[in-house]
C-alpha cells in the first residue's frame, strides 16, 4: 500500500455485468487523479434460507468487501442494479451491517457517490440512486453528484443523471455502455477522487 494516497472504495453488486463494468470505469476515473487509488470490492448474494449463499472468496472478479475496507476509505462509490426502483438486497444487507460505524461517526464527512443500471429506460434509475444515498446520508457522508457542466449530461440519450452515473442495459442486460455513459462514469470517479483529496488537505 502506498502511503499518503486517497483510497477510494468502489463497492458494487452486479448480476449481469453492467454494474461491474460501470464500477471499472469509475475506478478508471479515480486512477486518473494523482494521489488517488481505487479499490474495487463487491458483496455476496443473500439467501432466503439459513445457509451460506456464497463461498468466502468469490471465484472471479473483485473480492468481497470487508468492513475495514469501508472504514479506511477516503471516499466511496456505491453501485447496484435496480430492484423495483430500489437498491438490490445484497447491497442493502451489507449496509445494514454498518451500524457500528454510524454510532462512531466513522464515515461522517467522507465524500460518496452512487451509480446504477436498469433493464428499461424508465426502470427506476433515479429512485435507486436516491435509495442508495439514504444510508450514506445517515452516516453523515457528503453526496457527490454529476453536474450539468459535463457536456454528456445534456447529450446522453440513455443513462446519466445528476444523482449519479446510470446505464440502460436492456431486458437481456446486453446493451453495452454507451460512450456518453462511459464518459460520465469516468468523470464521476475523477470528481469523487478530487473531492476526497481536497477534503484530506
Amino acid at each position: 500500500m502506498i502511503p499518503n494516497v486517497a483510497r477510494i472504495l468502489v463497492l458494487y453488486y452486479s448480476v449481469g455485468g453492467s454494474v461491474r463494468r460501470m464500477a471499472e470505469l469509475i475506478a478508471e476515473g479515480v486512477e486518473r487523479v494523482s494521489g488517488a487509488e481505487a479499490k474495487l470490492r463487491t458483496v455476496p448474494k443473500v439467501s432466503p434460507v439459513t445457509q451460506v449463499a456464497q463461498p468466502a472468496v468469490p471465484p472471479a472478479g473483485a473480492p468481497y468487501c470487508e468492513l475495514d475496507d469501508l472504514a479506511e476509505c477516503a471516499g466511496l462509490a456505491l453501485g447496484s442494479p435496480t430492484r423495483f426502483g430500489n437498491m438490490a438486497a445484497p447491497m442493502k444487507h451489507f449496509l445494514d451491517g454498518t451500524s457500528a460505524f454510524w454510532l462512531k461517526g466513522t464515515l461522517a464527512g467522507k465524500p460518496a457517490c452512487v451509480f446504477t443500471s436498469t433493464a428499461s429506460m424508465h426502470g427506476g434509475q433515479e429512485t435507486t440512486l436516491v435509495s442508495m444515498m439514504l444510508p450514506l446520508l445517515h452516516h453523515g457522508m457528503l453526496i457527490v453528484g454529476l453536474p450539468y457542466t459535463l457536456a454528456e449530461m445534456n447529450a446522453t440519450r440513455t443513462g446519466g443523471t445528476p444523482y449519479g452515473a446510470s446505464h440502460f442495459a436492456g431486458i437481456a442486460d446486453d446493451e453495452p455502455v454507451t460512450e456518453a455513459e462511459r464518459s460520465l462514469c469516468v468523470a464521476q470517479g475523477k470528481r469523487l477522487a478530487e473531492i476526497a483529496l481536497r477534503l484530506a488537505r
